[in-house]
C-alpha cells in the first residue's frame, strides 16, 4: 500500500513550516489518492503531537481524510487514513 511519511523531527522548532508541511502532505495525499499518511511528531514532551492533532481537527482539514489512528506501539507516530471516493 502506498503511503506518505512526514517526519517532523527536523522542523519542530519552526512553527510556520510545520503547518505548511502538514498542509503539503495532506494535499499530496488527496491529489495522488494515497490512502495513508504517517506523521512522526516524535515522542518528546507531546507538544508537537498536540499541534498535529489540533491541525487535523480543523474543519477544513478534517473533511479531507477519513480517520486518525494513534500508533499503539509507538507514541510518537500517527496515521491519517484517507478514503478516496
Amino acid at each position: 500500500m502506498a503511503k506518505l511519511v512526514l517526519d517532523l523531527h527536523d522542523i519542530f522548532n519552526k512553527g510556520r513550516s510545520i503547518e505548511s508541511e502538514l498542509n503539503r502532505v495532506m494535499q499530496e495525499a488527496v491529489d495522488r489518492r494515497i490512502p495513508l499518511v504517517e506523521i512522526i511528531p516524535g515522542k518528546g514532551s507531546g507538544q508537537l503531537k498536540k499541534t498535529v492533532l489540533r491541525f487535523l481537527q480543523r474543519p477544513d482539514i478534517k473533511k479531507l481524510y477519513h480517520r486518525v489512528e494513534k500508533d499503539s506501539k509507538n507514541f510518537g507516530r500517527l496515521f491519517v487514513h484517507f478514503r478516496h471516493g
